[in-house]
């Protein structure tokens, strides 16, 4: 729910299955999240539209994990060199936003489905700075294939643009999980 879904008609040329392209289609386009009447403020780390890893004066950005905020800077250039321009679509978040994000998730797909997709203020790695969450989708793409020369790996499967500092640069990623859920 912290980044806008890539069209279904990529994901069908893709070759992607019939049950991956509902699932994109089934997460919220990202300005839906950060929308005026949530109350949400840049001080819960929402943000209008994305912003570059290189911004400063944002809580978004601001509070995370300095590690982190490094790597995906690191990353960001070597991407920009190949053409990709990497943008965080959604980086550290207040408690209060973690918890709008899931509320929203309830509401309009049952806790069951929300927990594979939005984890608790308890639980979520974006609450502690340890998350970005990043676009478009070719940047996504990029860091799949390159991201683990800077520590940053793809968390969970069904969320292709969630990355967390989870190996050492250079060594390979672990496993991800299935979804939010699993962990």
């Amino acid at each position: 729910m912290s980044c806008p879904s890539p069209r279904p008609s990529l994901a069908k040329r893709a070759g992607v299955g019939i049950a991956a392209a509902a699932l994109l289609t089934a997460i919220p386009a990202y300005t839906e999240i950060a929308s005026a009447d949530s109350g949400l403020t840049a001080s819960d780390g929402a943000l209008d539209e994305p912003v570059s890893p290189f911004t400063d004066g944002h809580p978004a950005v601001d509070n995370l994990d300095p590690d982190l905020r490094e790597a995906i800077r690191q990353a960001a250039a070597d991407a920009r060199r190949d053409g990709v321009e990497v943008l965080i679509n959604s980086g550290w978040r207040s408690r209060s936003h973690q918890q709008h994000l899931l509320d929203e998730a309830v509401a309009q797909d049952g806790p069951e489905e929300a927990a594979k997709r939005v984890n608790t203020p308890d639980r979520s790695t974006h609450v502690t700075g340890k998350a970005i969450d990043v676009g478009p989708q070719r940047a996504d793409r990029w860091l799949q294939r390159n991201g683990a020369a800077y520590g940053l790996c793809q968390v969970y499967a069904n969320e292709i643009w969630h990355f967390e500092l989870t190996t050492v640069p250079g060594r390979p990623c672990p496993p991800q999980l299935p979804d939010a859920s699993a962990g």
